[in-house]
C-alpha cells in the first residue's frame, strides 16, 4: 500500500511541476512582445537606362554628376542628402558650396569614393558609360536618367527620381505644382498666336534647336514656334536660311540678361544680319539658362519667356521676382567636342558615353 501511495505522490508532483512550467512559459510568452520582421535596408530599382540597380531604401549620401540632377535634388528639398556634385553645378547658389568631384565628363573617382556615397546620380546625355562602370567596380551604386524630349518627360523623370530617393510625396507635390503652373499659363496664352522665333544655341557656327528637343517644347509652351523644322536635335543654320524664314524674335539663353544683350549686339553687328526685321527692330528675348537644363526650374524659364514674347497677356499680372543668378557662373559644360554648349550636350564620338547605350 505504501508503495502505491509513493508512486501516486511522485506522479502528482511531476504533474504539478509540469503545470507550473507551462504556466511560466505562457506568462513569459505574453510578457514578451512579438518582434516584427526586420525591414529590408536595400531594394532593386530599374533606372531610366533599363539597368537594374541595388540601392538603399532611402539614400542619405548622394553625389550628383549633372547640374540638372543637382537642381532637382534641391527642388525636392533633399539638399541635406547631397554630399557632393560637379564643378558645373552652380544652381542654386548653395550648390556651389558642396564638395566638388571634378568635371562632368571625367569626374574624380577617388574624390567620389572619399565621400562614401550610397548613391551616385548620372545622366545619359553628359556622363560617360566608363564612369558608371568604374563606380560599379568600386561597389558604388549609380542611377542614370535619360534624355527628356518634352517638358512632360522632365516632370515625369523628376517624380521617378523622387521615388528612387524615397521622397515620393515630395515628387508628387512638386509635379502637381509644375503642372498647375503650366495649365494656368496655357490658359493665358490660348487666345494669342504663337511668335515665330529662332532659338540660338550657339552663334559661331550658328546652331539652333530641332523639333524633337525639350527646348522646342519649351518654346511651344511659352507661346512660340521655332522656325527650324529640322529633325536633327541641334541643326546648324545659315544666315540665308534665317533671312528667308524671318523670325519674329531671336531668343538667347544666358545666366545674366546683360550677357544676352551683348550676344544680340554682337550678332547684329555681323555682315548681313541687319536684313532681319527682328534685328532692325531689336526684337529679342533673353531667358534664364534654366531653359537649357531638364530640371523643375524649366517651368520658370517657360513663364519668363512667355512674358517677354507676349507682354500684352500679362499686363494685369505682376512679374515674379527673378531667381538670383550665380555670382560667378560657370560655363554649362567644358569646351565642346562638337556642338554641345550646355548641360544636355550632343553625344560625342570621341568618348564612349551613356548616350550610346
Amino acid at each position: 500500500m505504501k508503495r502505491v501511495n509513493s508512486i501516486f505522490m511522485s506522479r502528482l508532483a511531476a504533474l504539478l511541476l509540469a503545470l507550473l512550467l507551462l504556466g511560466a512559459l505562457d506568462v513569459s510568452a505574453q510578457a514578451t512582445p512579438a518582434v516584427p520582421p526586420s525591414q529590408p535596408a536595400t531594394r532593386d530599382v530599374v533606372d531610366e537606362m533599363g539597368r537594374t540597380v541595388h540601392i538603399p531604401i532611402s539614400p542619405t549620401r548622394i553625389v550628383s554628376l549633372a547640374p540638372s540632377l543637382t537642381e532637382t535634388i534641391y527642388a525636392l528639398g533633399l539638399q541635406d542628402r547631397l554630399v557632393g556634385d560637379t564643378d558645373f553645378c552652380d544652381y542654386p547658389v548653395e550648390a556651389q558650396k558642396k564638395p566638388k568631384v571634378g568635371g562632368i565628363i571625367n569626374p574624380n573617382l577617388e574624390e567620389i569614393a572619399s565621400l562614401h556615397p550610397d548613391l551616385v546620380l548620372a545622366t545619359k546625355s553628359i556622363n560617360r558609360l566608363d564612369t558608371v562602370r568604374a563606380l560599379d567596380t568600386l561597389g558604388i551604386p549609380s542611377y542614370a536618367t535619360t534624355d527628356p524630349h518634352s517638358v512632360a518627360e522632365i516632370i515625369s523623370s523628376t517624380q521617378k527620381l523622387a521615388d528612387v530617393l524615397g521622397a515620393s510625396e515630395a515628387g508628387k507635390s512638386l509635379g502637381e505644382e509644375l503642372q498647375t503652373r503650366l495649365a494656368a499659363l496655357q490658359a493665358k496664352l490660348a487666345a494669342v498666336p504663337p511668335r515665330r522665333v529662332l532659338f540660338i544655341v550657339w552663334t559661331e557656327p550658328l546652331i539652333s534647336t530641332g523639333q524633337h528637343t525639350f527646348i522646342a517644347d519649351v518654346l511651344r509652351k511659352a507661346g512660340a514656334a521655332s522656325i527650324v523644322e529640322s529633325s536633327q536635335d541641334w541643326p546648324q543654320m545659315s544666315l540665308e536660311e534665317v533671312v528667308r524664314l524671318q523670325p519674329d524674335y531671336l531668343v538667347f539663353a544666358s545666366s545674366h540678361e546683360e550677357s544676352g544683350a551683348r550676344d544680340f549686339e554682337a550678332l547684329a553687328a555681323r555682315p548681313g544680319w541687319r536684313i532681319l526685321d527682328a534685328v532692325r527692330n531689336r526684337r529679342y528675348a533673353v531667358v534664364s539658362d534654366a531653359v537649357n537644363r531638364p530640371a523643375p526650374r524649366i517651368v520658370s524659364a517657360i513663364e519668363e519667356l512667355a512674358r517677354q514674347l507676349h507682354p500684352e497677356v500679362f499686363q494685369d499680372s505682376p512679374a515674379p521676382e527673378k531667381e538670383p543668378a550665380p555670382a560667378n557662373p560657370v560655363p554649362s559644360l567644358p569646351p565642346r567636342p562638337a556642338i554641345s554648349s550646355f548641360s544636355h550636350t550632343v553625344c560625342t564620338n570621341s568618348t564612349e558615353s551613356l548616350c550610346a547605350h
